[in-house]
């Protein structure tokens, strides 16, 4: 599958300054394209890349931003991602996962043949099942962002598409307590770290391919519209994902699970990689133990400018 559109193309991407938004960012740069970026915080000099300081719960400031660039793709990464049943979650997870996508979308839609791509999350898989709500404010955010896309594609013919993100992982994490950074570093210093009991079961992805398929989704018209899963369709468990991870890293320690409690109503999520093979001629192309053994070797050369021999 090539990925290389034929003319020259302007992008826009937000939430530039974290982990999928920072491997976009490279990937675009090296293929020469225009790259505009977005953060909320005081963005970092990066040759190649535009940045724009904003944010894009402000209606107004996103509109200006996006008449100002008029990209022809917008990739929406800013979110807030957390996975707590907190009710404390709620409007800050409406604010930067609902009304932003919103303002982008709006914004998007008055630029002519301008593309949207908006990631989502998997976690909307569960919480869609019969006779479920949402059972997280992050999962209920997505939900709803997923279904205003869907009105801006019907009612305004906004070109946009969903995709559905599985676990993505890889090197650059910039969140130090996710799963992955915090089980490899925890390892790397010789410290056990505390889990729970590792039995949810997770479609893992490598980011280089979550990569691949935005930049597929922007350009490959069959995607146009549509909402599309982002995964290998073969969960893992946490446990079984962890137990990899200290075998690359040679852990002289244990994973002490069971010492944190399950998060409640968490499912497994498993997506569904048909559609995207059809639309956007896409497939997970990283093993599991690659793409874990490629994220350890850039933690330990962080930490100890060499890598780890198990």
């Amino acid at each position: 599958m090539s990925l290389v559109h034929p003319e020259p193309v302007r992008y826009l991407v937000t939430g530039a300054r974290g982990f999928i938004g920072r491997h976009v960012l490279r990937r675009l740069v090296a293929r020469g394209a225009d790259v505009h970026a977005t953060t909320r915080a005081q963005p970092r000099e990066q040759d190649g890349v535009q940045w724009s300081c904003v944010d894009l719960a402000d209606a107004r400031a996103t509109h200006l931003l996006v008449q100002r660039v008029r990209p022809d793709v917008v990739i929406h990464l800013a979110s807030r991602a957390e996975g707590a049943r907190n009710l404390s979650l709620v409007v800050p997870m409406l604010n930067d996962n609902v009304v932003s996508a919103v303002n982008v979308m709006t914004a998007a839609a008055d630029v002519p043949d301008c593309r949207v791509v908006l990631a989502g999350s998997l976690e909307e898989h569960a919480d869609l099942e019969p006779g479920s709500g949402a059972r997280s404010p992050y999962s209920a955010s997505k939900i709803a962002a997923t279904t205003y896309a869907t009105l801006f594609r019907d009612i305004a013919n906004l070109p946009v598409t969903v995709l559905r993100l599985g676990m993505v992982y890889g090197p650059d994490d910039p969140h130090a307590t996710r799963l992955v950074p915090h089980v490899v570093d925890s390892l790397l210093r010789g410290v056990a770290p505390a889990l729970s009991s590792g039995t949810r079961r997770v479609d893992w992805v490598y980011v280089d391919d979550v990569v691949d398929a935005l930049l597929a989704a922007a350009v490959e018209p069959a995607a146009l519209g549509r909402v599309i899963d982002i995964g290998t369709g073969d969960p893992v468990s946490i446990r079984d994902v962890v137990s990899l991870i200290a075998d690359i890293t040679g852990a002289r320690v244990a994973p002490r699970f069971g010492v944190l409690a399950d998060r409640p109503g968490d499912r497994d999520l498993v997506a569904d990689p048909g559609p995207a093979r059809e639309y956007l001629g896409w497939r997970a192309r990283t093993p599991l133990r690659v793409g874990l053994e490629r994220t350890v070797d850039r933690h330990a050369r962080r930490f100890f400018g060499a890598a780890v021999s198990a």
